[in-house]
């Protein structure tokens, strides 16, 4: 009995002990190591912390002017430190035509004017601002809008095109994809093709200085180019009567649509001369061949379109359709700019040269007359109207549809150059 009186009071003192511990502990870890872990800091020490943290930080001087007076001197000086090959390769255009497009920009775009702040200081010069823009587009780091600039002489691409055993061809037409990384999700099984990614469509017309004279951009990268044919806008001033008439004589037999010189993807339609698949006899062989080289101007242009602006090289960033409409349009616009400006150290300018002169007093006179181009045909101006007409001929409409789908006069139209070419350039081969 003693025995179990002793073990019933050790235990009971046990118990209390382990209560009392468990209380030191709680109460150690509630109101002691929280200052162990966090450091308090006293009232006056926070209150010394928060003025601190209030007090706004300097502004940094950019040295806004001091940027501009490097850049001038760097490429703009008489005495600058690049020299024009130099600047040519950085701008990828030269410095006279850099010049031309920012007095234009400025004119247009108060944007690029140089403004002062709401603090009275003086921002960004045009200078700044312009070659900054030039070179996001030139290197692809962000995009920009400049003015609409498409335009060019009908006569010059025909003559071209002439000397290469195509009368009155006016270019060759193709598409080319740009991919569009920040396609919303949403709509990337619209915007998917062939290679499973996102992109957009741009179609073109290029003549062979690589000047782009149609350009289409914005339809899903899941359309083909056929697709891409039925709602582009290519043929709709010959629909509504605004393009300009055209009559030539191939092979003895007179034609009145202007073509274009395409893949075997595009409709067999006058206004579409394709190669030849397996060319069998030599005529067809020259045809295929003189067909491709020529066809391959397009080509080239979108080659040298992404070279000259990475950002079209690189997948668009942008999520807003429109804004990749304007990157597009900007760098389609400043290649035709540069085309312009360099043509005449092209090997074919003393050809060009002589064309023009013996031709200039003809078109003197056709721009002298009535006529809105100065375009000539066997030798005679005529005239054509541009803007939309008010009221459109439905039946005129359809009657000209019927004349761009005919298929019989495509077949008699290529079996025309083809005899054509056989007859110009057959010397050229070897027998």
């Amino acid at each position: 009995m003693s025995f179990i009186s002793s073990t019933s009071s050790s235990s009971s003192s046990d118990f209390s002990n382990n209560v009392e511990f468990d209380r030191l502990v709680d109460d150690y870890a509630a109101n002691h190591l929280p200052h162990i872990l966090i450091p308090q800091h006293s009232s006056q020490e926070s209150q010394l912390n928060n003025d601190i943290a209030n007090v706004p930080e300097p502004k940094r001087d950019r040295e806004r002017e001091k940027g501009h007076v490097q850049l001038y001197n760097d490429y703009f000086a008489s005495n600058a430190v690049y020299n024009d090959n130099q600047f040519r390769c950085r701008f990828c255009m030269r410095r006279s035509l850099f010049c031309r497009i920012m007095n234009k920009v400025v004119e247009g775009d108060q944007f690029f004017q140089q403004r002062r702040n709401a603090a009275g200081k003086l921002g960004l010069s045009l200078l700044q601002k312009c070659t900054a823009a030039i070179r996001m587009l030139a290197y692809g780091v962000a995009p920009d809008v400049v003015d609409e600039y498409l335009h060019e002489d009908l006569r010059r691409i025909l003559h071209q095109n002439e000397l290469r055993g195509f009368p009155s061809m006016i270019g060759s037409i193709d598409c080319m994809h740009w991919e569009w990384k920040n396609c919303p999700t949403a709509w990337k099984a619209q915007y998917a093709g062939r290679s499973k990614t996102a992109t957009l469509i741009l179609e073109a017309v290029a003549d062979q200085d690589l000047w782009i004279w149609h350009a289409f951009f914005g339809m899903p990268g899941s359309c083909n180019d056929l697709n891409f044919l039925y709602r582009s806008p290519v043929f709709d001033d010959v629909l509504q009567g605004r393009a300009p008439p055209i009559n030539f004589w191939v092979n003895g037999r007179q034609y009145e649509l202007a073509y274009y010189l395409a893949d075997g993807i595009y409709p067999k339609w006058p206004t579409f001369i394709q190669g030849i698949t397996h060319p069998q006899v030599q005529k067809d062989k020259l045809f295929a061949d003189q067909q491709v080289t020529v066809r391959k101007d397009v080509e080239r242009a979108f080659g040298v379109l992404q070279a000259r602006f990475t950002i079209l090289r690189q997948p668009a960033l942008a999520f807003d359709e429109d804004i990749l409409c304007d990157i597009m349009k900007s760098c389609i616009i400043m290649h035709n700019m540069i085309v312009e400006d360099e043509r005449h150290n092209y090997t074919r300018a003393d050809v060009l040269r002589r064309y023009y002169e013996e031709d200039r007093p003809q078109r003197t006179a056709a721009r002298a007359g009535p006529s809105t181009s100065a375009t000539v045909n066997n030798n005679e101006p005529f005239e054509f109207n541009i803007g939309r007409p008010p009221n459109i001929d439905f039946n005129a409409y359809f009657l000209r549809r019927i004349d761009l789908r005919d298929t019989e006069i495509h077949s008699s139209l290529k079996q025309d150059l083809v005899e054509h070419i056989w007859q110009n350039f057959r010397h050229n081969t070897a027998e």
